[in-house]
Formats: C-alpha cells, structure tokens, sequence
C-alpha cells in the first residue's frame, strides 16, 4: 500500500530528528572544535626574517627589492621560470642568493635598490632646475635642504618660469631610461596664452609644425574646459628645448603661464606649489616599468 506524500515527508523529518538526538553529542563535539580551531583576531605574531651572516637573499625578497614586483607577485615569476641565477632557471622563491650572483630576468640583470630616494616636487615658479647656480638664483637644492641627506638630481629640466611636476632622484639607471626618447614619456602641460588661440591655429599644431629644429607634432592639444579660449592643454612626450613656448610663439602667441601638470603617470594631485613628497613603492615600480 502506497503512502501519502504527506506522510512520506513526516517520515523524513522524524528521521532526521531522530538522528540529531542520538548524536547531539556528535554535534557538539564538533561544533566546539571548530570554535577552538578558529583563530582570535588580532592575534597575529610578527613574521621575522633570519638574518644570515653570508650576506645572501631570499630570491623573491631580492627580485622585489629590485624595483621589479611585489614579493608576492616575484613568487609567481620564479616559478614560472622567468628568473635566472647565474644563467640558471631557478624556481624556488626561498632560493639564497649569494653576493657576485649574477640575476637576470628578461635577459637584463637586475640588483636590489637600497636607500634609493624618489621625490616629486611640485615646483613654484622663479625656481631653476639645478642644485645650485652661480648667479645666487634660488634653486630646487633651497627646497630639498634640511629634507634629503643624500645627493640627488632632478630628472630632465623646466624652465624658471615653468611650474609643475619635477622628479628628482638618486637612481642614475631610472633617469636615463626616462629621460631617453625612445621609452616616449608622456607629460601634460596647462598653457596660459596672451590672447585666445584661434581654431585654425589649433589645427595647424595638431597637424604638425616644421621648426627651426626640426618638425614636431603634439599627442593632443585642446582647449581647457570651463577656461577662457586663451588657456589649453597640450600633451606630448618630446623633451626637446622650450618646446612648448616655441610651438605658440612660430604661430604668434606668448606663453604667460606653463604647469606641467602630469609626468610619466604622476599628478599633482594633493601636492601644493613648491611642497614635494616621496614616492610609494608602488609608484616606483610603475616608474620603473614605465610604458606610454
């Protein structure tokens, strides 16, 4: 004789009950080791690295500390065999390196950077771009004294009159890969004119100037919005001299203002005329692996 529906589901869930009484014991038990096997909160103990009196270097600490990648993501790079020591594929991210290893990835050695420094200045204007100057002019080394006690320099130049976003550092192999033109550098200027640009004269820079020195063409040039037509933005990458103030003075315009307001992937973003402040380690690592 067939049993209801009905029926069939008491059956069921007297079952279950039945079950959950006689191994309520069962349960608990296991509901109390779970509680005891999760860990408290805020509990965490302090990871402390051994130091090792050879000098040597976990491989992945040593790959992160060259500016390449986080620790983190230098452990999925030595295990995917892109990391050579000695011209050897090594994939044990705890592998020591020795001083005089030799490190490579991509084909091109790679060595720790220590106490290397990175500042971005926001620079005022009636500032040079050099350490120090014969004239008595002031000069960015008047803003960094008392902040930086090692030497450093600044990556390429803005003229006296310019404002804005200045890099400056100790790190000789990131300066030349900025400021050599092939690696394209992109930076973003607000250009002040002395009267509005007309739009025919607009278009002849988007097409393209010839130059005492050369011909030249812009990434981009527009007119700033919500400005007067006198004030524009120009993008470009070339580093070559008053660049800039050349292009609108072949076209007849003066520049009465010139801030550089992005370079290379930095802004000024919270960082008021003449105050600077250090780069983060992720900043440096997307400097360091800079693509226009």
């Amino acid at each position: 004789m067939e049993k209801k529906k009905g029926n069939d589901q008491e059956d069921r869930r007297g079952g279950f009950s039945k079950f959950r009484k006689e191994n309520n014991k069962y349960l608990a038990d296991r509901h109390e080791f779970s509680v005891r096997k999760k860990k408290p909160k805020n509990t965490q103990v302090p990871k402390v690295e051994k130091v090792n009196d050879d000098g040597s270097s976990r491989l992945n600490k040593y790959v992160a500390n060259a500016g390449i990648c986080s620790r983190r993501a230098a452990d999925i790079l030595i295990a995917d065999g892109e990391v050579l020591v000695n011209n050897v594929v090594v994939k044990e991210p705890g592998y020591r390196v020795k001083p005089g290893d030799n490190v490579t990835y991509k084909g091109r050695t790679i060595k720790p950077v220590e106490q290397k420094i990175y500042i971005l200045l926001n620079k005022p204007k009636d500032v040079i771009t050099t350490l120090s100057d014969e004239k008595g002019r002031k000069s960015i080394d008047d803003l960094l004294k008392g902040k930086v006690s090692t030497h450093v320099f600044p990556v390429g130049r803005l003229d006296r009159d310019t404002t804005g976003l200045l890099l400056i550092t100790n790190d000789g192999d990131l300066t030349r890969r900025l400021s050599h033109p092939s690696y394209e550098v992109k930076k973003i200027y607000h250009a002040t004119l002395n009267k509005p640009m007309e739009e025919a004269d607009l278009n002849k820079i988007r097409s393209g100037l010839q130059l005492e020195d050369g011909y030249i063409k812009v990434d981009g040039i527009s007119y700033v919005k919500n400005a007067p037509p006198n004030e524009l933005g120009i993008t470009l990458h070339s580093g070559r001299n008053r660049i800039i103030r050349r292009i609108f003075e072949y076209l007849g315009y003066e520049v009465i203002k010139l801030d550089r307001v992005y370079y290379a992937g930095l802004t000024k973003k919270d960082l008021p005329r003449g105050r600077m402040r250090f780069l983060t380690k992720e900043e440096v690592i997307r400097l360091k692996h800079f693509k226009a």
